[in-house]
């Protein structure tokens, strides 16, 4: 199918976002700002432009309404002042618990004014804390209300200490509605335990891949990974050599499209999941699915911070895509 019949499908789509909603906040300084403290003697930084979005989860809800499925986000968020920037910077329906006791999950990059890199150590806002138990309970209930109304569904599992709003119990009860609406597309994407998910599709990137097979096989078996999951098929990215269809039947390599030199690309696999998972609901086919999302990705790793790709950008990277081919 091509990308112009893909996009055409996307508009009556519409997918959940279930997981770790984060915060992305780029702060601007200026070193020519830096004095030592009068209290402590230790320079400061001096943040002169802050600019913020959505990320984890995020990252894929501005994903898929770019490409124009209708989207929404059920997470958590704290009771503070980056939860009201989270908000303000989701772009669809937000289903989000917000609790005193955890807070936003939050990155700040720090950025050189004078040369755009970013040059000093990331404060991250982050929770050590399991998520409280009433917490979880109302993430479980809401999921339960609402996941049969949405055509897919879409796990984010960004926090890596374990203190997400992704726990064993949501995972299983991801597992169970699954198994009950067969006829939906769910998809995990997580950093530290995709070896823990249960009859979704999943999808790691290479190292996490890795990583889960060397844990619990002591060796990289890929398709054995997929069927310890027992998911419908599992998809390995891997960067610029494209991606790893991993299904029942083989392995399918599927080519990345050439991009000669990203610009950044955070982002890219959540940028990659919202456009192979839409494309799966519409097209029913994963190798279609994981070419749109290759082409996805090729867009938003052209962008500075965690970018989205219109489907203006999508047609013109597919009509850039097949005259390379003709040649």
């Amino acid at each position: 199918m091509t990308a112009a019949q893909i996009l055409a499908g996307l508009p009556r789509l519409s997918a959940l976002v279930v997981g770790d909603v984060c915060l992305d906040r780029w702060c601007t300084y200026d070193p020519a700002t830096s004095e030592p403290s009068r209290e402590t003697g230790i320079p400061r930084i001096g943040v002169v432009r802050t600019d913020v979005s959505a990320g984890g989860g995020g990252t894929v809800a501005n994903n898929l309404v770019a490409l124009g499925a209708r989207a929404a986000v059920l997470g958590v968020i704290g009771d503070d002042g980056h939860g009201h920037e989270l908000r303000r910077a989701l772009p669809c329906e937000t289903l989000l618990g917000t609790v005193r006791s955890v807070p936003t999950f939050t990155y700040t990059k720090l950025i050189n004014a004078g040369t755009g890199i970013e040059d000093q150590p990331r404060i991250d806002f982050i929770s050590t804390q399991p998520l409280p138990a009433e917490v979880e309970r109302q993430v479980l209930d809401r999921l339960e209300s609402v996941a049969a109304g949405f055509d897919v569904i879409l796990i984010s599992d960004q926090a890596e200490t374990g203190q997400g709003v992704v726990t064993p119990a949501v995972r299983r009860l991801l597992a169970n509605l699954a198994l009950r609406h067969p006829e939906k597309i769910f998809w995990a994407d997580s950093r530290k335990h995709i070896h823990e998910f249960r009859r979704v599709i999943i999808k790691p990137n290479r190292e996490e891949a890795d990583a889960a097979c060397l844990r619990l096989f002591g060796g990289i078996d890929y398709p054995k990974l997929r069927e310890h999951a027992r998911a419908p098929f599992m998809v390995v990215t891997m960067g610029s050599e494209g991606a790893l269809l991993v299904e029942p039947a083989g392995l399918m390599p599927v080519a990345a499209l050439p991009v000669a030199k990203p610009l950044d690309i955070c982002g890219a696999g959540d940028s990659f999941s919202a456009g192979a998972a839409l494309a799966l609901a519409v097209t029913g086919s994963p190798a279609d699915a994981v070419r749109f999302g290759n082409l996805v990705a090729s867009i938003t790793i052209m962008k500075k911070g965690t970018g989205t790709a219109s489907p203006r950008e999508v047609l013109e990277a597919a009509a850039g895509t097949d005259e390379h081919s003709r040649h």
